[in-house]
């Protein structure tokens, strides 16, 4: 096993980040496009020996993690194509009118600009996309801010293979030395002596609120806060209307039971709590989900500590005022297998008990009825914050629900209608975020390649040198990138 980072080393580790900062702050867009190029290019390079290591550290399918690691591939590659082009910084130029009268005005520029070192924790779920070469790490490295990686102790091997990779990127492509360092720490007081530490300037982390709001807490008792962009979960809620359920129950469930499971229940995505109006339309359904869901068999979690809190939340959550056992797998789970499971409670019972609101992570999910639409909008508005919130219905139901969609929307990042929330497209358009509880920032995504703006802040530039300036403000514009210059957009 690897070694825990001792107090004195978080120093040196973070001593050289900052070293590296004032370096890597000034490297171009094109050179940082060309470094990300090649992390993409060595993971991939690594074969079918990554693969084969995570599957043995995590119990996922090799299937899944191809995946997966294509998307964490594919992430390296936007960030690459962003910093390359160059407008995510946001130029703004506003020249000097000295003849301005009765005061003459002075030239004021703006960009965004790095942070400087940023620690990312990896999460167990995502041994790639979310990582040591995740998005964390990818938008950190393109904003130009050197990264600190606390391997997740759940897969240590899978992310040293990823770390080499990237080491080796950087020795081909000639970024400063300690642009990314890796380290290993399975205890609190690691975290928090990173998180703490006078050079870091930002955190990222992916995993349960527990953990994310520990570090959360660390950072806001510095001298100096710093932010931290932490995805603590949620419980996604989906909403049936009724005119669905009348239309097509059948399909509906099966939709959902794929997505209540798949891959064991572990995404943070997964709907963890239905929602619908009282009637023959949702026993039907009811009735349907069942039996979808005692079909399908257990399959292992990620690790032996998954596996237990999700036993021990599954019964807790079972045993609360109200719920009832609707289904769960025919086949008995063996060790470290989560069993399908869907409970069921009055929206009455749930709405007063915070506990219900809480996740559960694994292939658990929560059906509410509510007797009518005026007790569902009773329920969302108890609702903490969610990473997504779901709508299923008729088209002609859909705008008659206008109102209630606007409120849903207050309490999640993204909404889908008519689709589930598992699967996440990593694209310009996506926001992964969501009001607290879900992330401790609504305002970031850590999906898509606005998350370069978590690891940036704008700086005013006024009355500057030309020699002085960054070379996004220089007039002219020497790297040809968009920017609003006297109120017009240009080149």
């Amino acid at each position: 096993m690897f070694k825990d980072i001792q107090p004195q080393e978080i120093d040196q580790v973070m001593g050289r980040a900052q070293e590296a900062f004032l370096q890597y702050r000034r490297v171009s867009g094109t050179l940082k496009s060309a470094f990300l190029e090649a992390i993409a290019s060595e993971i991939e390079g690594l074969g079918p020996a990554l693969i084969s290591k995570a599957m043995e550290e995590t119990n996922l399918p090799e299937a899944r993690l191809i995946g997966e690691r294509g998307r964490t591939c594919n992430q390296l590659r936007q960030f690459a194509s962003l910093v390359k082009e160059g407008s995510w910084v946001e130029a703004r130029v506003d020249t000097a009118l000295p003849d301005r009268t009765p005061v003459p005005k002075v030239d004021i520029r703006k960009m965004l600009v790095p942070l400087g070192p940023v620690v990312v924790f990896g999460a167990s779920n995502f041994p790639f996309a979310y990582s040591t070469a995740g998005v964390d790490t990818s938008s950190a490295l393109a904003a130009g801010c050197p990264v600190v990686l606390k391997a997740h102790p759940a897969h240590p091997y899978t992310s040293e293979l990823v770390a080499g990779a990237i080491l080796r990127a950087i020795e081909k492509t000639g970024m400063p030395k300690h642009t990314f360092q890796h380290v290993h720490g399975a205890s609190f007081e690691a975290g928090k002596g990173l998180v703490q530490h006078p050079h870091t300037k930002a955190v990222g982390f992916t995993g349960s609120f527990a953990g994310g709001k520990a570090l959360y807490d660390y950072a806001n008792q510095r001298p100096d806060p710093i932010p931290v962009f932490a995805e603590m979960g949620s419980v996604n809620p989906v909403f049936i209307l009724p005119g669905a359920l009348k239309a097509r129950s059948e399909s509906v469930a099966q939709m959902v039971a794929g997505s209540i499971t798949q891959n064991a229940g572990q995404f943070c995505t997964k709907p963890g709590l239905l929602l619908s109006v009282k009637g023959s339309p949702l026993d039907q359904f009811a009735q349907q989900l069942d039996e979808k869901l005692k079909k399908i068999a257990p399959t292992t979690m990620l690790h032996a500590g998954i596996s237990s809190n999700y036993q021990k939340n599954r019964t807790r959550a079972l045993a609360q005022k109200g719920v009832t056992l609707e289904a769960e797998s025919e086949e008995r789970p063996k060790e470290n297998q989560g069993a399908s499971t869907l409970a069921s409670v009055s929206a009455g019972d749930f709405i007063n008990n915070p506990t219900l609101f809480e996740e559960v992570f694994g292939p658990y999910s929560l059906l509410v009825k509510a007797s009518t639409m005026e007790e569902l909008n009773a329920a969302v508005r108890k609702m903490p914050g969610q990473l997504t919130a779901t709508i299923i219905g008729e088209e002609s139901e859909l705008v008659q629900q206008a109102e209630f969609i606007q409120l849903v929307m207050e309490r999640a990042g993204r909404v889908i209608i008519n689709g589930v929330p598992t699967g996440v497209e990593v694209c310009p358009s996506m926001h992964h975020g969501g009001p607290f509880p879900a992330t401790t920032d609504s305002r970031f995504t850590s999906v898509g390649t606005d998350a370069i703006k978590r690891y940036a802040r704008p700086v005013c530039f006024q009355n500057f040198p030309e020699a002085l300036l960054p070379a996004e403000l220089k007039t002219p514009n020497p790297l040809g990138v968009w920017r609003l210059f006297d109120n017009q957009w240009m080149k």
